[in-house]
């Protein structure tokens, strides 16, 4: 059953995923690395680039926030089942 608790715990799973992904070993492989989203001035940011910026952001600012969300969400899983 779907339930408000299942959308917070997949949006947590989904968070971590982003956190953990490791720009030199993944996505390098796939041209998506730190070097790739040089663009000249005053061109439009393309999507590969925004997409970038949002992982690096999302890892920079929930870096911290998350370690304390996933002890909630465990001990949330280790009392309710």
């Amino acid at each position: 059953m779907f339930t408000l608790w299942t959308l917070v715990e997949a949006s947590l799973l989904c968070l971590n995923a982003i956190c953990v992904l490791h720009e030199e070993r993944f996505l390098a492989k796939f041209g998506w690395g730190s070097n790739s989203s040089v663009q000249g001035f005053g061109e439009p940011p393309t999507f590969k680039s925004q997409a970038l910026n949002l992982i690096r952001s999302i890892r920079t600012v929930a870096k911290i926030p998350l370690i304390f969300l996933n002890i909630v969400a465990i001990g949330i899983k280790l009392i309710l089942g």
